[in-house]
Parts: C-alpha cells; sequence; structure tokens
C-alpha cells in the first residue's frame, strides 16, 4: 500500500509507543563477548539510519573513554583494524555505502555488529556469523530513529564501555514523551506558523549538533524545504560574519539545553542582538526534561512535529523523496 500524507504524522505520534518496543527489542538479544579489547567505534550509517550515530556519539561524551565517532560514506579511515568496534547502521539493509563499509571492515577483521530491519545486510552479517540486531521495517527510516538509538545505547552498555545510566533513563522515555506530546505538539504548532514560508537557521552548543543535524533534514525530506546550521562556539568565529544583509525570509531558532557551557549562553544572547538587525524572525527554544537524554529527544520530537506541520501546511506529502528514488535509479546504471 503506498503510504500517504498522514502517514509521516502518525509516525510521530506514535514516537513514544517506538521507544517502549525498542526497550523489548532491547531485553531480547545477546551479544557474543568482544575477540579483543575495543579501543574505539565507528558507527556507520547514512540519514535516517545514521542520525543514531550521532547522537550516540554527543550522549556518551562525557563518560566513554574510547573515541565513538560516525561515517557517513563508503569507505573507513585507516586506523580501523581488530581493536575496533563497527556497528554497521542500515534501516532498509540496502544502503550501498554501508554495505561497502561493512565489506571493507569485514576483510579488516574489525569487529562488527548490525543493526537493520533486513535486505542485504541481514544477508551479509548471516554469511560472515556476524550479530544483528533486527528492527521493525516498514516506515522510512527517518521515521524509525527510536529503533537504532536504544540498540546503540544498549550495544554500548552491554559492552561495558559505558554505564547503566543512560540505560535507564530509557526506560522513562515513552512516559516522558507521552506525557508532554500535546505541549510538544502546540509548541511545534506555534514554531511552524513562525517559520512557514522562510529559510530556517538553526543554532546551538555544539554538544547538541546531532539535534541541528537531525531537525534540518527532517525539514528537507518532510517539508520539502532549505535549511542550515551551525554551532557555537565555532559560528562566532566565522559565520557571524556573514550576517551584514536584511531578510526577512531568515528565521532564526536557537536550541537551549542545560548543558550549554556559561560562555556559549552569553555568545548566543550577544549573537540574537546581531541577528536582530537583519531579521524580525528570531526564536528561542529550551529543551524539556530532566536529563540529557531527555532534553536531546524533546528536542528531536518537537523538530519532526514542526517538519510534518510544514509539510501540512504547504499540503505536500512528506514521506515522498522521489528526487532520492531518481538519484538511486540513476546510480543503478553507473557501476564506477
Amino acid at each position: 500500500m503506498a503510504p500517504n500524507k498522514n502517514t509521516m504524522k502518525q509516525v510521530v505520534i506514535d514516537f513514544p509507543k517506538q521507544f517502549t518496543e525498542s526497550l523489548e527489542i532491547a531485553k531480547n538479544w545477546s551479544l557474543p563477548a568482544p575477540t579483543s579489547e575495543i579501543k574505539n567505534v565507528l558507527v556507520c550509517g547514512l540519514g535516517g539510519s545514521g542520525i543514531g550515530g550521532t547522537i550516540l556519539a554527543e550522549l556518551v561524551a562525557s563518560e566513554c573513554k574510547i573515541p565513538v565517532l560516525v561515517s557517513k560514506t563508503y569507505t573507513l579511515p585507516a586506523y580501523g583494524d581488530k581493536t575496533t568496534l563497527l556497528i554497521a547502521c542500515s534501516y532498509s539493509g540496502n544502503t550501498e555505502e554501508s554495505l561497502d563499509a561493512f565489506d571493507e571492515a569485514h576483510k579488516r577483521g574489525m569487529q562488527i555488529i548490525a543493526i537493520t530491519s533486513g535486505g542485504q545486510l541481514k544477508a551479509k552479517c548471516k554469511e560472515a556469523g556476524v550479530p544483528a540486531i533486527l528492527i521493525p521495517g516498514g516506515m522510512p527510516p527517518r521515521g524509525a530513529f527510536a529503533y537504532p538509538v536504544v540498540q546503540l545505547l544498549n550495544v554500548m552498555n552491554r559492552l561495558g564501555l559505558i554505564g547503566s545510566s543512560l540505560v535507564n533513563q530509557l526506560d522513562n522515555l515513552p512516559n516522558f514523551l507521552a506525557k508532554g506530546q500535546d505541549e510538544t505538539a502546540k509548541l511545534a504548532a506555534d514554531l511552524t506558523e513562525k517559520l512557514y514560508d522562510k529559510i530556517p537557521v538553526l543554532y546551538a552548543d555544539s554538544k547538541i549538533e546531532g539535534v541541528l543535524v537531525r531537525f534540518r533534514q527532517q525539514i528537507n525530506e518532510n517539508s520539502k524545504m532549505l535549511c542550515w546550521h551551525h554551532v557555537y562556539p565555532e559560528m562566532n568565529h566565522n559565520e557571524l560574519v556573514g550576517w551584514t544583509k536584511k531578510d526577512d525570509q531568515l528565521a532564526v531558532v536557537t536550541f537551549h539545553t542545560s548543558i550549554d557551557h556559561p560562555r556559549v549562553t552569553k555568545r548566543m544572547e550577544v549573537s540574537n542582538e546581531v541577528y536582530r538587525k537583519y531579521t524580525p524572525n528570531v526564536f528561542d527554544v529550551t529543551a524539556e526534561g530532566s536529563n540529557l537524554l531527555e532534553e536531546v529527544v524533546h528536542l528531536i520530537h518537537l523538530g519532526d512535529w514542526i517538519s510534518v506541520l510544514l509539510a501540512e501546511k504547504k499540503g505536500i506529502d512528506p514521506v515522498e523523496v522521489n528526487i532520492i528514488t531518481h538519484l538511486k535509479g540513476e546510480l543503478a546504471k553507473f557501476h564506477g
């Protein structure tokens, strides 16, 4: 059955249920012991499949004692070896970049775990004897955020790379999201009116850049709009200088969390004064939640809501990604 315009909105409404289902999946798989000491983690994934790795790296940054990086291309960095844990995330199981990276990792003897709903990645895992954590299929990858991110955190915990704090916090996420659903949707509706027919410009502390990436990707795919983001303090060393021309089409949204650096908070205040000289559309959003995980997921949920409400207001189908389908068709003709 072809998806209709309401499909993505229902996916957003069901976001709390996804975490419940994903937590149940996490309880029912086991991993073999590492074959050697793990000295670095590389999450391989793109788009909706890869954003979980970006969010993971930021969530564990203050705790994990080894590097956690994300690869979003065909090839792997030279340092990857038997002490590298590669986590291949492909929702469909057919992402060509991730499949190439899997093959290279297997040749190099890296330790591999896959998170997928099936496809070629599942088949490759079976053939190579690689553990695959299976998640439900049948939806756009960007609509399945909860499934891989819960598994990623559990993998890190079960391998002893992080403690149990974040994993324990996952248990309350369904209730937290469900209780706040109406308020989140209300705030999203308000911001949708402010962002409609504008170009969103997203800013935040670099510690949560993954939230901005997710927001931008959802605006791109669901709302069929261009959008850009940057982070503090880096943007104060370059992009801020670019604010020199009045443009009412630009709409700035700055996101705040409890872990914003005090100096970054001041930078945001001063920078907002600059933006207001060039656009009347300058807005601040403060994350809800009792811990960083809840704050991050709240902002992701808010961005998802905004993206589908913008699509609704524009009268377009948030599920449709015909241009990506066209690109894949053209790539299939090219065997370089």
